[in-house]
């Protein structure tokens, strides 16, 4: 057993439905079982920067189970390793070229760690903020991960939490828009959040009955979709439904960008594919269509009872791993059951795409499903 006996917890990265009841979880095991005292870094990596902690105690977890977000705040800008640097009145210093300057402050959040006595620190995030974890574990920190990402694309875990929520929030969308498609004979097209993974789209375009599909790992022919629509209204259908992922690509590969941050670790930000999407479908198939954009609802809002319970297993799980001294390791959901994988085999690793010959794509097609290709 480890000789733990005071730990951390923080967020990074986009918010997503799970948190609160991981840190409910890591907490009253931490208190309950072990005795520990647990401190929560609020802000993310800004809040280790900068030593932002604070004590939680029982009272300060009790009712958060089905509160979305996270009480400890986040932040999805500050890679400590790769710091944007300011000058004295705090603009950005540039190179010659006009380009971001950058530093590596990881020391300055590992000395905040120290002076706090800080044994362990466990790390809730997704891609982004799982790579700073493993950078930091190499730097001999008492890292914990636990995997979160509503895009469900993290190797070597079969599910993430918030997910479920995610898929339960864009089938509502869907369910929602269906009413009107019919009412008025539209194509109606809503755009899903994902990034580069389609797993959102997939599933709640199949639980949402979506005549079309699109994701960014089957490249989309729009005259194929067009030619779907047209197809369903000479047979009777009156009305379309098009699930898109934010991410998804034409034949020429090509993402839509709605913008860039420069300094941010993630600075391409996806949006305004559905758009395209419904302007291109009406121009094709002479039908009304109309765009709806999800967007941030998918990450808000009470989780749902499965990732609440998922949630509680990994805080639990990121506990007794700890205890035994498992650091620079993930929690993860392998079948059933709850494993632990080295940061190393999720770090870098290819990410969890849609297999375009997969199951639940197989599936869809022989419902009658288009992918666009």
């Amino acid at each position: 057993m480890s000789k733990v006996q005071k730990i951390a917890i923080m967020t990074g990265g986009g918010d997503c439905p799970g948190l609160n009841p991981v840190i409910r979880a890591v907490v009253k095991t931490a208190i309950s079982k072990y005795g520990l005292e647990v401190m929560g870094v609020r802000h993310g990596y800004h809040g280790l920067y900068h030593g932002d902690f604070i004590k939680l105690g029982l009272e300060d977890v009790e009712e958060i189970i089905t509160k979305g977000g996270t009480i400890l705040y986040s932040s999805n800008k500050d890679n400590l390793f790769q710091y944007p640097v300011k000058d004295a009145d705090g603009n950005f210093v540039r190179d010659e070229n006009g380009k971001l300057t950058y530093e590596d402050v990881s020391d300055v959040a590992v000395e905040h760690l120290k002076a706090a006595s800080i044994d362990a620190l466990f790390i809730l995030g997704g891609d982004g903020t799982l790579t700073s974890a493993r950078d930091f574990s190499r730097k001999g920190v008492n890292v914990v991960a636990i995997p979160k990402t509503i895009d469900n694309d993290l190797a070597n875990t079969d599910y993430t939490f918030g997910f479920d929520t995610a898929i339960s929030v864009a089938t509502d969308g869907l369910d929602r828009v269906r009413t009107t498609g019919m009412s008025h004979h539209r194509v109606m097209v809503v755009e899903i959040m994902g990034r580069g993974a389609g797993w959102l789209t997939l599933h709640a375009g199949i639980a949402g009955a979506a005549d079309v599909i699109l994701v960014p790992e089957i490249p989309y022919d729009i005259n194929k979709v067009a030619e779907k629509i047209k197809e369903d209204k000479a047979n009777g259908k009156e009305f379309s439904i098009v699930a898109v992922s934010e991410g998804a690509k034409s034949l020429d590969g090509k993402q839509v960008v709605l913008k860039v941050i420069e300094d941010s670790a993630d600075s391409i930000r996806l949006g305004g594919v559905g758009a395209l999407v419904a302007d291109q479908l009406e121009k094709l198939t002479g039908s009304e269509a109309r765009a709806t954009t999800l967007g941030h609802i998918q990450r808000g809002g009470t989780p749902t009872a499965h990732d609440r319970v998922l949630s509680s297993r990994y805080g639990y799980a990121a506990v007794e791993l700890c205890m035994k001294g498992g650091f620079g390791r993930m929690v993860a959901l392998q079948g059933d059951e709850i494993v632990d994988v080295s940061l190393e085999d999720v770090i870098g690793q290819k990410t969890k795409n849609v297999d375009p010959n997969g199951e639940l794509v197989t599936m869809a097609k022989a419902m009658g499903v288009c992918f666009g290709d």
